[in-house]
C-alpha cells in the first residue's frame, strides 16, 4: 500500500510540476495524458480529471470551460495571480496565454453591466487570435 501511495505522490508532483512550467498556457486533460506517459509516469484520464478537480477547489489550478463541445482547459495558479481582475489573450498557434489589464477592455465590462445588466467574469474571458510573433511569422 504503501508503494502506491508513494508512486501517487510522485505522479502528483510531476503533475504539479507540469502545470507549473506550463503556467502560461491553458493546458488540457489530453495534453497532460500525453506528458504523463512520454516522462514515464502514465495515469488515466480519469484519474487526471479528479487530480485536476481537487486543485481546482484548493484554488491552485483554475478551470476553464470554453462550451459544450470542448474539453475544459486547465492552468496553474500564480500565487500572486490575479487572474478575476483581467482579461486573457490566447494564441491559437503556439497557445501562449497572456494576462491583459487594459482600461479599454474594463470599459467594456462596465458598459455591458451598466447597458446590458450583465456582469461579464473576466477570469473566464479569453480573446483567441495570433500573438505578435506568430503574427510576424505569417506576414514573413
Amino acid at each position: 500500500m504503501k508503494r502506491d501511495s508513494g508512486y501517487n505522490t510522485k505522479q502528483k508532483e510531476i503533475l504539479l510540476d507540469y502545470l507549473i512550467s506550463n503556467k502560461d498556457k491553458h493546458v488540457n486533460v489530453q495534453t497532460i495524458s500525453a506528458y504523463m506517459s512520454e516522462v514515464g509516469s502514465p495515469l488515466g484520464t480519469a484519474t487526471i480529471y479528479r487530480r485536476l478537480d481537487k486543485l481546482v477547489e484548493q484554488g491552485v489550478v483554475r478551470k476553464y470551460v470554453i462550451d459544450g463541445k470542448t474539453g475544459a482547459c486547465y492552468q496553474y495558479i500564480d500565487g500572486e495571480d490575479d487572474c478575476c481582475n483581467h482579461f486573457h489573450l490566447k494564441c491559437v498557434r503556439c497557445e501562449k496565454l497572456m494576462h491583459i489589464d487594459c482600461a479599454h477592455l474594463t470599459g467594456i465590462s462596465q458598459h455591458i453591466a451598466e447597458h446590458h445588466g450583465f456582469i461579464v467574469d473576466s477570469s473566464k474571458t479569453v480573446f483567441y487570435g495570433l500573438c505578435a510573433e506568430c503574427a510576424g511569422s505569417e506576414n514573413e
